[in-house]
């Protein structure tokens, strides 16, 4: 009876967070950081808010360059601070 409860539970898993965001740095060697904007509504006020959020992203093939639009889904610790990898580049910069 408790077996038939959890099977819903195990459909959840292996969903992985993707999103899109602009590339802020280049710098490190098989790194880029992007800055992810999301508008939230406050708690209180309910005005809507940007926050903005540095995600370290995995990229192998060296394609993202500052400015291009990239979407980013998560991974596994790849290390200190990297959980994401780099899927595609969506937009080049000008």
């Amino acid at each position: 009876m408790m077996a038939e409860e959890q099977a819903p539970e195990s459909v959840e898993r292996g969903r992985r967070k993707v999103r899109e965001g602009k590339v802020v740095s280049d710098k490190m060697q098989d790194t880029v950081v992007v800055s992810v904007v999301e508008r939230v509504r406050h708690p209180r006020y309910g005005k809507m808010v940007l926050r903005t959020k540095r995600l370290y992203a995995h990229d192998a093939t060296f394609e993202a360059r500052v400015g291009d639009t990239v979407r980013v889904a998560e991974t596994r610790p790849l290390s200190k601070l990297k959980r994401w990898r780099v899927t595609e580049v969506l937009e080049r910069a000008r």
